[in-house]
């Protein structure tokens, strides 16, 4: 992704950002975005904490909307599949609606909107990739067939690996990523735990997790 970012954003206010909640609250769940992406060639993944639900096979907590993760090269086929639909472009504060070239090619998360209603039904990240193998967007050394970091649901739901969805959260300091850590950590295997302990190494040397590992 570029780091200039294009001009031609709406730069959200304060009470426009507050307002977002209200906005995500009809979106979809992992279930439905897997009605609705069934049979499609690319390869995603829900991330994130729901994404961590499904490795629990229950629902933890509330979640204020779902991602899923996708190759930057098949967003088109993904767009494809909501023509009534309307994709906005989303980083820094900032938000392109229809997400034109400029803006999908300076920033990786993309919301899928109901135009008549102007909810965010999706969070769609595009993330690098080289063919089949993904590639970690907070360490582009670290990289992995997409086979081996998608899981998937008795029922076919397909998620991120546990492991890799912490790695991500490990940037943020929220107490809701911290709840999602000491929650799947027992949960894991003795390999799953290992390959945390040596992406957080790599990623975030000297993160507080890695004493629990």
């Amino acid at each position: 992704m570029s780091e200039q970012l294009p001009g031609g954003a709406i730069e959200l206010t304060a009470e426009e950002i507050d307002a977002l909640d209200a906005r995500w609250a009809s979106c979809w769940g992992p279930s439905e975005v897997a009605r609705r992406l069934a049979g499609i060639g690319t390869p995603w993944y829900v991330a994130g904490g729901w994404a961590l639900d499904l490795f629990h096979g229950r629902q933890t907590r509330a979640h204020g909307d779902t991602e899923i993760g996708i190759p930057a090269a098949g967003f088109a086929e993904v767009r494809e599949r909501f023509p009534g639909h309307v994709f906005d472009a989303v980083g820094s504060g900032r938000i392109w609606e229809g997400a034109p070239p400029q803006a999908l090619a300076a920033v990786h998360q993309t919301w899928l909107r109901d135009p008549a209603t102007g909810d965010y039904l999706l969070d769609v990240f595009r993330e690098p990739h080289d063919g089949d193998t993904w590639i970690c967007r907070r360490d582009e050394t670290i990289r992995l067939p997409y086979r081996d970091v998608i899981r998937r649901t008795p029922d076919g739901v397909p998620y991120l690996a546990p492991e890799l969805v912490l790695l991500f959260k490990a940037k943020g300091d929220r107490p809701q990523d911290q709840a999602d850590f000491e929650a799947a950590v027992p949960q894991l295997t003795p390999a799953q735990r290992a390959t945390l302990a040596d992406l957080l190494a790599r990623v975030h040397p000297g993160h507080r997790w890695l004493a629990q590992l």
